[in-house]
């Protein structure tokens, strides 16, 4: 079957030669069979062959008799108890469409005598739960057809698995049991297998089709399938038009931590894939498994949601490793900077590519080094960071749902002009407003100001730091009050270093400039405890200032990765003396003193210490927090996660 009338006759190029060449660099660099290898299909004359039965099952769910057919591997006894797989079909196919098309007796024959594989049981059903189950049977509608799909469920539960294990000398056990299935087969695989897991310890789906359930019906208990599943796999060809079900499944076994095999191949909708799915997914089974080892399982990596669209690489793996390539065939030299420098290789074909090691989830910045010259990937969208323009990748991690694209109401992002009498010229700010804002216009909403780091601008929470999808989240999920974040440039040329200078420099746009603008402009609460100030490392700074010298003003103060130095007294003093001199007035204005940092590996980590130990000898209350990741956008998307939950309650 090769579902043709929906996704037409795709990749008939199924092996280029770009995944020649990172298929083979990855199994070096990882030590493991990604992929089939040439010949595994072939028949070998004096090999041992297993045996193929024709079975007929009397059928309660259908009222008339089955048929399927029997695999067993090769030198099986009549007392040698089995384990069995239940392998199932396309839309258009049959109990021989396997036999017919996808050689499976001779894949497993040749991993049986490799010894890649257990002695095993394989049964071939005919999935259309119908008396005339032929495709192409005219007594039936296509109505009825369709249906039968999903009726096939109850005559595999309380018809076929009987009559096998009555029948033949077969382990009985769910530890013993696996489906399978392509296209059509692969969706009925992932819904029977995963409704019905004291049944089935090891499921695979092949290419799955539109009958995948969606992923919330598909497994509404996470933690059952954590106990029970041995395998999950979940595989598809990247050129395949029905991809889009099976990432979806992937992703949501994702975010509920399912532990699961997302392989991804080149190729399409076809056997070509399914007899190389065939070959990997059988080596898994009725043995040992190792969950931590389940990312290194895939060809290709998922291209990065940080590249243009029509980009195809970077590409994401699920290991975290990151596979790179750069047409640039009249250069010497190209590596990928990612803090650490990576080599690239040039083809024949003048195509640099090389695959890294895992990345730190969230979002990096990057370089390509074309000659050792910096420059932004063309395949990947830029962002202003780093003091100039810079690609970016996202890597994803399971701790990356608060801020993913749900279906939730959206907020909007605004940039808007204004005048700097401070600065005597033009500047711009990025402003979120919650859902609703236009349409509820009798509400006044809080304010948080929200600075970026050094080395970035207003932009930086907007884009790097997907501030408005956090906000729309927590709002959905009634964890954050519908509330404004103004994002205004940090950044002013004062000759010379970070100095106070600097530091009163934006406290004079901020108090008189930013803020008059919004609230001549917007919908905003009135006084203190309407108004939030936060930022992170050099905004953190201009925050710990700004913030606390017009302690009247902000009721909550968000300071994330960031701490007076501990070596500038000469700029730190100053701020301690104040401190000192008004620790009842700031004790009682700001009902929130929020401090966090990315952990030890944070390079602000030992300044923040440094600092906290002053407020203790001062008395000033605040409250710490840490989340792991260093000086990183992941760590700071987390703290303005926790703490706009405290904001204006």
């Amino acid at each position: 079957m090769r579902y043709s009338k929906i996704v037409g006759n795709i990749a008939k190029k199924y092996l280029l030669p770009a995944f020649i060449l990172i298929t083979s660099s990855v199994i070096q660099a990882q030590d493991l069979e990604l992929m089939a290898p040439a010949g595994f299909d072939q028949l070998k004359v004096h090999q041992p062959k297993g045996k193929i039965d024709t079975i007929i099952y009397p059928s309660k769910t259908v009222g008339s008799k089955r048929r399927a057919l029997v695999y067993t591997t090769p030198g099986a006894s009549k007392k040698q108890k089995l384990p069995v797989l239940y392998l199932l079909h396309g839309i258009g196919g049959d109990e021989k469409e396997w036999l017919n098309q996808g050689a499976p007796h001779v894949i497993l024959d040749n991993l049986f005598a490799a010894g890649r594989i257990q002695p095993m049981m394989v049964v071939f059903p005919n999935g259309r739960a119908l008396k005339d189950d032929r495709w192409n049977s005219k007594e039936t509608s296509q109505q009825e057809k369709s249906a039968s799909f999903a009726i096939f469920e109850k005559d595999l539960l309380n018809d076929l698995i009987p009559f096998v294990e009555k029948k033949y000398p077969v382990l009985k056990d769910r530890w013993s049991r696996a489906v399978a299935g392509l296209s059509m087969g692969g969706g009925q695989s992932l819904n029977f297998g995963l409704g019905n897991l004291d049944q089935f310890a090891w499921i695979g789906g092949f290419s799955s089709a539109p009958n995948t359930k969606q992923s919330n019906e598909l497994l509404p208990d996470a933690d059952k399938a954590k106990r029970l599943l041995k395998l999950l796999w979940i595989s598809c060809g990247n050129q395949d038009g029905l991809i889009r079900n099976s990432k979806r499944t992937a992703d949501y076994m994702k975010a509920n931590g399912i532990p699961h095999i997302y392989y991804l191949e080149p190729g399409g909708h076809d056997f070509k894939v399914w007899k190389n799915d065939l070959y990997m997914f059988s080596q898994f089974l009725f043995k040992p498994v190792d969950p931590s080892a389940f990312p290194k399982y895939t060809v290709l990596g998922e291209k990065a949601t940080t590249n243009i669209k029509s980009a195809a690489y970077p590409q994401v793996m699920a290991d975290r490793r990151v596979v790179f390539r750069t047409r640039a065939p009249g250069v010497q030299k190209v590596q990928v900077d990612l803090g650490k420098k990576y080599d690239m290789v040039k083809g024949a074909d003048g195509v640099w590519s090389v695959t890294t090691e895992p990345v730190n989830p969230g979002f990096n910045y990057y370089s390509l080094l074309v000659d050792d010259l910096p420059v932004a990937d063309p395949a990947s969208e830029t962002f202003y960071g780093m003091g100039r323009m810079a690609s970016g990748i996202e890597i994803p991690f399971e701790g990356d749902h608060y801020y993913a694209l749900k279906d939730v109401d959206h907020g909007d992002i605004r940039i808007k002009k204004y005048f700097s009498a401070t600065s005597n010229s033009w500047r711009q700010l990025y402003i979120y407003t919650p859902p609703g804002y236009d349409q509820n216009v009798t509400i006044k909403y809080p304010v948080l100001y929200l600075q970026h780091g050094g080395g970035e601008d207003e932009r930086g929470w907007a884009t790097q730091g997907k501030a408005d999808l956090i906000l729309d989240n927590l709002i959905a999920e009634k964890k954050a009050l519908p509330m404004i974040i103004v994002m205004a440039d940090g950044n002013f040329s004062t000759g010379g270093a970070f100095n106070e200078r600097s530091l009163r420099t934006f406290e004079n746009e901020l108090m008189r400039a930013v803020i008059p603008f919004i609230e001549k402009n917007y919908r905003v609460a009135d006084g203190a405890s309407n108004r939030a100030l936060a930022g992170l490392s050099m905004g953190g700074l201009q925050t710990l200032h700004t913030g606390v010298k017009n302690h009247d003003q902000f009721g909550y103060i968000g300071v994330f990765s960031s701490g007076w130095w501990a070596n500038q007294p000469e700029l730190s003093a100053p701020q301690y003396d104040f401190m000192k001199a008004h620790v009842a007035a700031i004790n009682s204005n700001v009902k929130s003193f929020w401090i966090a940092m990315g952990g030890k590996e944070d390079i602000a980590f030992s300044n923040c210490k440094a600092m906290l130990a002053r407020f203790d000898e001062l008395g000033i209350k605040y409250t710490y927090s840490e989340y792991p990741g260093g000086h990183t956008w992941p760590v700071w998307r987390n703290n303005l996660y926790q703490f706009s939950q405290l904001l204006f309650k």
